[in-house]
Order: C-alpha cells, then structure tokens, then sequence
C-alpha cells in the first residue's frame, strides 16, 4: 500500500466530511440571518452578533469559530473578532447574484435527507419521483437558480436565440414547461409586456407557488400557471417553448419534445437550458462535474426513472445526447447559442 496515497485520500475525506457539516451551518447562518447581520464587512464579536441577531451568545459563537474554520469569515486572535469580507457577504447575502450560495447548500442538503429513498431505487431499479423529494429541493432549486435566470435569461440567452427577442417584444405567445415557481416565466413576463407566457409543471405545490410570485411581481396579467406534464401541456402556435434545467430529468425527453413540435408556431423556436456538461466523462472530472453527477445520482436519474420510458439521461448528458433527443423528437435544425459555467443554452428548429 502506497502511504502516501492513502494519507492524501485521508486528506480528502477529512475535507469533505467536513463540508458536508459546514453545509448545515451555511443554512443555518442563511435562515437566521447571521450572514446579512455581517454583510457590512464590519469585524464583530460574537456578543455583538447574537445582540444584532437577536440570537443565543454561545450558539453565535461556536457558529462564528466553524466559519472561520472553513474560511468563510476571517479571524483576529488578538481581538477575538469575526469579519464577513464583502466579497463572501456578496455569495452570501445577494439573492438576485449569479454566485448566490445558500440556494445550492440548501439542495444539497436535501439529498441527505432523502438518502433512504434513493437506497431503495437502488435496490429496485425503481424512480423517485420529483414530488417525493423533501420540500428544500422545490425551494432549493428556485434559490439556485433564479440568480442565473435573472443574470442571464432576458440580457444575454433570448438575445442569442435568431429573430425571438423582436418576436417578444412585439408580442408573441411563450409556453415555459417544468417552470417549477415560476422565476424563468416571471422574469420574461417582467421583460416583455406585450407578451403572453404560460407556464406548466406537474408539481402541484410549485404552480402554487408560481402564481403567487407572479401576483407579487405584477406580471400575473400576462401569465398563467397550470398543472400539466411535459407531453401533453395545452395550447398550439407558442412562439417560443422554454425548458429550463428539466430536460435531462424527463422520462420521455423525445416524446416531449415531440409534443414541443407540435405545439410550436410554424416559425416557432424550442429554447432548452441544461446543466453544463461536456460530452465525455473525462472532461466532467471538475468541481463542476462533481456538484452535477452527484445531484444527478440523487435527484435527476431517480426522477427521469420514475416516469414512462425512464431514459435517464442525467444531468450531465452534454450537448451530443441533447442533440440525439431533439433530432429524434422531429426537429432539423439545433444549435448552441450561449453557455455559463453552470449552463449550456441550444435552439431547436422544426
């Protein structure tokens, strides 16, 4: 046995059993508000902390010493004071920035409390369907993914798509499909007025909740929220049909996108935002990859496997596999328009 491999190997596990821990308290810091009570980069004692939170001193404390630890806060031994730099109060604190952090902690956590359900998938071959999973996924995953949305969405993804972003602002008829709360629909419905946008999810709860941020984002007059699947979502003549992030995670992505050809205008474009992936596996060997692979193994494949035909195509499926689906579902015309470091963006044409 090489011991020096196995010291490194140790090294690592050290490491991330300890992130897994630090993710708890990143949560909790977000849910009590201790990292905003320090986003002004001022540096603080954990008595002053627990008075500007109103929390518990001993429990400030010890919640300040893990996050110096983990190099979230910086920490003076001569003054015993904890400082939040501005550029980590910026991941932390900003809910509408591209880097915001808690949103993916909060997913990742919930894949640990779920864990005894993915075991028994395991064993069976069966799937977990999205609406089986604990309610920090649904709310997780908003979190996650509204800042990119907001980012990136309306100024840079819709103006890479040909001819679409004059077709919006003219007025033209959108259908957002897996919209889960409704962000992406909300955020277009914010940019064009003169445009109507429905979006649809199987998950009950999150139509709920769509409608109502759709209500306190004003645009409800252009929006509709409505429960259906993937395939058999209502309406014809959309201009433009949005998938975003839920491709990979259908049963039947060809017999969807089937279903997205024959909804669409004659001139009409499909928009699919997928996890950034390369198309072989070697290439996702990265951080990225990893933080990809592993919410695939507990959220995507099982939640693909628990539908009709269960291809599964993970949330690492890379532009190649998404080129097989769209081409199989009818289109002739595909291409990659814009990309991120979490997000590949395509246009499909009939």
């Amino acid at each position: 046995m090489d011991q020096g491999k196995l010291d490194a190997f140790v090294g690592k596990f050290v490491g991330d059993m300890g992130a897994v821990f630090h993710a708890a308290t990143v949560l909790i810091g977000d849910r009590l508000g201790l990292w905003k009570a320090m986003g002004d980069g001022r540096p603080v004692t954990a008595q002053e902390l627990a008075l500007r939170a109103g929390l518990d001193e001993r429990y400030v404390g010890e919640w300040l010493a893990a996050q110096a630890a983990s190099g979230y806060v910086e920490y003076d031994g001569e003054t015993r004071m904890f400082r939040l730099p501005e550029e980590h109060a910026f991941a932390l604190t900003n809910e509408e920035n591209p880097l915001f952090a808690p949103g993916g902690f909060q997913v990742a956590a919930s894949t640990i409390k779920d864990a005894d359900a993915i075991v028994e998938a395991f064993k069976t071959g069966r799937g977990v369907g999205w609406h089986e999973h604990c309610h920090d996924l649904f709310a997780g995953t908003e979190r996650f993914f509204r800042p990119s949305y907001i980012a990136s969405l309306v100024s840079a993804w819709i103006p890479a798509l040909d001819g679409v972003e004059g077709k919006l602002r003219a007025g033209a008829r959108v259908a957002d499909v897996g919209c889960g709360h409704g962000t992406s629909t909300i955020e277009m419905a914010k940019a064009f007025a003169r445009s109507r946008f429905h979006g649809f999810d199987y998950h009950g709860p999150s139509i709920e909740r769509a409608r109502a941020a759709a209500e306190k984002a004003a645009v409800s007059g252009r929006t509709s929220f409505e429960i259906a699947q993937a395939k058999s979502y209502p309406g014809e003549g959309y201009d433009l049909v949005a998938f975003f992030d839920c491709l990979h995670d259908m049963g039947d992505p060809v017999g969807a996108g089937e279903h997205v050809r024959e909804t669409l205008a004659r001139d009409g474009v499909w928009m699919i935002v997928e996890p950034f992936a390369h198309d072989r596996l070697e290439d996702n060997l990265n951080p990225v990859g990893r933080v990809f692979y592993s919410a695939s193994t507990c959220i995507c494949t099982p939640a693909s496997r628990s539908q009709e035909v269960g291809l599964a195509l993970g949330a690492q499926a890379g532009e190649g596999r998404i080129r097989d689906v769209v081409l199989a579902s009818g289109f002739t015309r595909f291409r990659r328009v814009a990309e991120t470091a979490f997000n590949l963006v395509f246009e499909a044409r009939v």
